[in-house]
């Protein structure tokens, strides 16, 4: 398979980081036998891009993300970022869950300063708490606590509190999952509005084929377990987007075909 690249919108080049996959398989071990995820996956993404995983569920998305996080380290291949090893989690690198996971006893604010507090730099870099809640549109909602918030909103906490940390590559696993269809919508603008803005690359996994094509520069569909890259897809239309545009149902089409699901189209 020859990987494919995008590149960037010119705007945003300088903040995101360059990913290289290099033949990276993983496996995991369930009751003392291996469970092979991943099987020789490689591809390159452009800095400042925003690059969506599809396939189906298990079939190692996740597991991708949390290698390229650090979280993991692969059983054979290398990941690369800036033409680095990627080893340890590092704060350049950030990875957002479905969950939102905010601690209920604290405010959006001290939510959102949870990183920078634990680099022990909170102090010097209150604005920076601030800038990152008024960039997902909460402003004054810093003193709300979580229970005051509605799943949107909570969600949108989760994002400050990554982007506070001033990533150069976003880690998005599903992150909008578990919102209602309408907040999800609105979400998905906010997204690509957030990547233009902070001019970082992103990475999402998702098992929304209309989400990844929305949203997204190039997505990249993986077969079923252990998981190789099948299609890579390069979304060719400009922002802002609509989803009423014809070219959009055209490459639904295609990435349902790649998901042996053309027949439901």
């Amino acid at each position: 398979m020859v990987a494919l690249t995008v590149e960037a919108p010119a705007a945003y080049v300088a903040a995101g980081q360059r990913i290289d996959i290099e033949k990276v398989s993983h496996q995991f071990e369930l009751e003392g036998e291996p469970l092979p995820v991943l099987d020789e996956v490689g591809f390159s993404v452009e800095p400042g891009s925003f690059v969506a995983l599809l396939g189906p569920s298990g079939c190692g998305k996740s597991t991708l993300l949390r290698l390229l996080a650090g979280l993991d380290h692969p059983t054979e291949g290398a990941l690369k970022v800036d033409g680095t090893v990627v080893g340890d989690p590092d704060p350049s690198r950030i990875l957002v869950f479905q969950d939102p996971t905010l601690f209920p006893w604290r405010t959006v604010w001290d939510n959102v300063a949870l990183g920078l507090e634990a680099q022990g730099i909170l102090k010097s870099s209150r604005h920076r708490v601030d800038k990152a809640i008024e960039l997902v549109g909460l402003g004054g909602f810093d003193k709300a606590y979580p229970h005051q918030l509605s799943g949107g909103m909570a969600q949108r906490v989760a994002l400050a509190r990554a982007l506070v940390n001033e990533p150069r590559l976003l880690l998005l696993d599903e992150p909008l999952g578990k919102l209602d269809s309408l907040t999800r919508l609105t979400m998905q603008t906010e997204l690509v509005k957030l990547w233009q803005e902070a001019g970082l690359t992103a990475v999402l996994v998702t098992h929304d084929v209309e989400e990844a094509l929305f949203l997204t520069q190039r997505v990249l569909i993986f077969g079923p377990r252990p998981a190789r890259i099948v299609a890579d897809i390069t979304v060719d239309l400009p922002y802002p987007r609509h989803r009423g545009d014809p070219r959009l149902a055209e490459l639904r089409r295609e990435a349902l075909g790649h998901l042996g699901l053309a027949a439901t189209w």
